[in-house]
């Protein structure tokens, strides 16, 4: 697998054209069942909104780190303008057209004890004469992107989509469909098709054996001129198709949460893998790792590059091979998990050797939230601190390492002269809800606690392994070689 491509994702430049919707979780429990019929009494404690369809699909899109824009139809109303105020958050280029006789697509669901109670669709079928303003959009804007995705749920904003496929592929523009319609011939032009089993079916293939689904895979993308198809088969996994080539992936087992936006994160990490410069074989498998993660999540949701790093690193961990996102989009991951409601717990070091006791004091550290940030010295810091002949391992492996414990999500460097050899500056940026130090410290003698605790965070102080230190290590080396 090509992991280099995996430094370049910020270099896909994808435009997602689609049925865009606003989704609507109220979470609450359930604890008796109503007395005026026979249904559950949820009591509501919270309310989420969230990036729905094709605004879901660019979200996934962003948060691995791709360059997305995104065009859709909304109408002039609260939930419109609710959804382009999601997606400015969410670094997405939204150019959403305004209906005003049609309402935006809602769907609202009811969610107790980790399950969905009901779901509660509030929508309009869009029209031709709707989809029509998509069109002139896609050819204002589609010079800017190398890929364009098609993101199809029949709500009538791709109804001219035979066109739009037109307008991209005279751009010389690569181009994938999620399908919603079981006439694939009018997806005619898409160089990658996503459909699921029950879509595939719906279009007449054939999955009564490996090899009708095979032959008939191929007659369907020869009949409706589309050069692939990459055909999502649940717990079988995947199947990437082709006239002469066919590549089986199977399904990473995870415990299942939810299914929903699955096929939104599939054809996401798809189309950024292969803008990141991966081949079509090694953007699958990406895919479905992809997938593997988002499955055990509840609700439409995304997977980071960290995420898919860790997953990957299990997957090929016989390689030896390993990825760590690049230092400066981790700010961006760390805004993404805050929007998500995560906990954010930060703590810094030199880690110059890593022994049991960081190890232990990591995995303490991430006990006190959802997500772990470790600020690391750069290598002319713990030279200022240490002295001339540390550290003994430069900064990119000591993050390779560090990066690589479960307990560890992201890794950012700090220590440049002009700012000092404090995280101060690091923990004001991320403004952590929870700050760790190890040792015997008071907690107004910690760097940044003051900007924790005036945000309303917290400060923990955690004691190391009596025993455990960078410096007896390197001792103990010193002394087995006299």
């Amino acid at each position: 697998m090509n992991l280099a491509a995996l430094q370049n994702l910020h270099n896909a430049k994808i435009l997602v054209v689609g049925d865009v919707m606003l989704d609507r979780y109220w979470h609450g429990d359930t604890g008796r069942i109503s007395p005026e019929a026979p249904v559950p009494v949820v009591k509501v404690s919270s309310l989420e909104d969230k990036a729905g369809g094709a605004a879901n699909v660019a979200k996934n899109i962003a948060h691995l780190d791709g360059k997305v824009g995104l065009l859709g139809l909304i109408g002039q109303d609260e939930n419109g303008r609710k959804l382009n105020s999601i997606l400015e958050d969410e670094s997405i280029d939204s150019q959403l057209v305004s209906v005003d006789t049609l309402p935006t697509i809602a769907k609202m669901r009811v969610i107790s004890r980790h399950q969905q109670v009901v779901r509660l669709d509030m929508e309009e079928q869009f029209l031709p004469e709707h989809s029509a303003l998509l069109t002139e959009k896609l050819k204002a804007v589609i010079e800017a992107y190398e890929y364009v995705l098609f993101s199809d749920y029949n709500k009538g904003a791709l109804a001219n989509i035979k066109e739009m496929i037109e307008v991209a592929k005279q751009a010389g523009k690569t181009v994938l469909v999620d399908p919603k319609m079981s006439d694939l011939s009018v997806y005619r032009g898409a160089d990658f098709i996503t459909p699921n089993l029950n879509e595939f079916k719906l279009a007449g293939g054939d999955a009564s054996t490996e090899s009708a689904l095979t032959n008939s895979a191929r007659q369907l993308i020869a009949d409706a001129g589309i050069g692939a198809m990459l055909l999502t088969r649940s717990e079988q996994g995947m199947s990437l198709i082709s006239a002469d080539d066919k590549h089986d992936f199977s399904a990473q087992v995870l415990e299942v949460s939810d299914v929903t936006g699955a096929g939104d994160t599939v054809i996401a990490t798809l189309t950024t893998m292969l803008g990141a410069g991966m081949n079509a074989k090694d953007a699958v498998e990406m895919a479905n790792l992809a997938a593997g993660i988002v499955v055990g999540k509840l609700g439409a949701a995304t997977v980071s590059p960290e995420e898919l790093s860790a997953k990957l690193s299990q997957y090929l961990r016989e390689t030896g091979e390993h990825y760590q996102a690049p230092f400066e989009d981790v700010l961006q991951h760390i805004s993404f998990a805050k929007q998500n409601g995560e906990k954010i717990v930060f703590t810094n070091g030199c880690f110059d050797i890593l022994h049991a006791g960081h190890v232990r004091y990591l995995a303490q550290a991430k006990a006190m939230g959802d997500r772990l940030v470790v600020g690391l010295n750069n290598d002319e810091s713990i030279s200022r601190l240490k002295g001339a002949d540390r550290p003994i391992n430069p900064l990119n492996e000591r993050a390779m390492v560090i990066s690589a414990l479960a307990s560890v999500d992201w890794v950012v460097p700090f220590g440049k002269e002009e700012e000092g050899d404090t995280p101060a500056n690091l923990i004001a940026t991320i403004s952590p809800d929870v700050l760790v130090k190890g040792g015997d410290y008071k907690v107004e003698e910690i760097a940044g606690a003051d900007h924790v605790l005036a945000q309303g965070g917290q400060v923990e102080v955690l004691s190391f392994l009596d025993g455990c230190s960078t410096s007896n290590v390197i001792k103990k080396a010193r002394l087995s070689k006299s």
